[in-house]
């Protein structure tokens, strides 16, 4: 029988969100329910509060998840009811062209549930990413689940889920930071000091945080920074070219997702080095460079969605790390707080007063 649970729902944009009687189907072929435990509050999120994603109001939120698996649909046999898993937003589908390739981090054609969540009135919610996880329990894909560890407290092990894999994967996957090499991180938050993170999982030897906030700055020096850099006080380029016995960055991490930052970006790397783009700009940014300049500097500008992460084999690797004591997860959670507390932790996070907020139900 359908269930009633609670959950935060955005109605219109950029209005308030409210705790709101959600309605939760039964699973069916391929789906499965998820008791969440814990889920983070993402700066995605308020990109769909403030209609930054799309228009398809009401928005169910919440993605950044972990919780329990209660029930299973037809057909599900990666997972079973009791299974502790982190949800994520990329169910590869094994079929697309990228995942033909053997590129399964790039599938095109990621699933998500068939049914839909809905208001008491039997309005149909759109979840966040396919997920929907400000909830007591949500529906979604059972490829959207990903079993590890049972370890691992809910709270960190949901970050997973969205910005530490983002940052993550963006040094390790797409930038591929290796032993020895040199990384300068611009924007440190969540998702740059994530990338730290990886950066010092991956034995760089040189480990460079950029931001305008001290706070910050002194944030990533947890996390593995070797120096910090702030960008209202040094010119960016000159910083970390001093800081590379003048030669600039192997990899340098774009977290801010502006014009401005990406142009430090390209040129505080060293030639032939690697730009990583984790940021999410606005669609009016744009940025223009000298063609020649990209000619002549080489190397590789690219950009990093959800880390290229491939859940099945990333997220157990990395909860393994954390358990061995060798990846700091619980140093992103800044505090854990009730549903209610959502539209107060969008207002820390606008602010930059917190690295995650976490749900905890």
């Amino acid at each position: 029988m359908p269930q009633q649970v609670r959950g935060i729902v955005a109605h219109k944009k950029g209005e308030p969100v409210s705790l709101e009687t959600v309605i939760v189907p039964d699973p069916g072929p391929g789906e499965a329910v998820v008791q969440v435990q814990a889920c983070g509050v993402c700066h995605t999120d308020l990109h769909y509060r403030e209609g930054g994603i799309n228009d398809e109001f009401p928005f169910l939120l919440g993605h950044e998840a972990a919780g329990i698996v209660e029930s299973v649909g037809e057909g599900v046999t990666d997972v079973a009811p009791g299974d502790f898993v982190i949800l994520n937003w990329r169910a590869v589908d094994g079929t697309c062209r990228a995942c033909r390739r053997g590129e399964p981090w790039y599938c095109f054609s990621t699933h998500n549930a068939a049914q839909k969540m809905t208001l008491e009135s039997g309005q149909e919610l759109s979840p966040a990413l396919g997920i929907g996880a400000f909830v007591e329990k949500t529906l979604v894909h059972a490829g959207q689940c990903t079993k590890v560890n049972p370890a691992v407290k809910p709270e960190v092990a949901g970050l997973l889920g969205c910005g530490v894999m983002a940052g993550i994967g963006a040094a390790i996957n797409t930038g591929k930071v290796g032993r020895g090499d040199s990384i300068a991180v611009i924007g440190c938050g969540g998702v740059g000091d994530a990338a730290i993170a990886g950066a010092r999982l991956a034995g760089a030897s040189t480990i460079i945080a950029v931001d305008v906030d001290d706070r910050k700055l002194a944030w990533a020096k947890e996390f593995g920074a070797t120096h910090t850099v702030n960008s209202r006080e040094q010119d960016v380029v000159e910083a970390v070219q001093a800081l590379t016995d003048g030669n600039g960055a192997n990899v340098v991490v774009e977290a801010v997702g502006r014009p401005e930052t990406y142009k430090q970006a390209f040129y505080a790397r060293d030639l032939a080095g690697t730009v990583v783009l984790v940021g999410v700009p606005t669609p009016e940014m744009a940025v223009e460079l000298p063609l020649i300049d990209v000619f002549g500097r080489g190397g590789s500008l690219k950009s990093s969605w959800y880390g290229d992460c491939l859940p099945s084999r990333d997220f157990p690797m990395l909860v393994d790390l954390h358990l061995q004591g060798r990846l700091p997860l619980e140093k992103f959670v800044t505090e854990t707080i009730a549903l209610d507390g959502v539209e107060a932790a969008f207002e820390k996070m606008h602010k930059g007063d917190v690295l995650r907020s976490v749900v905890v139900l």
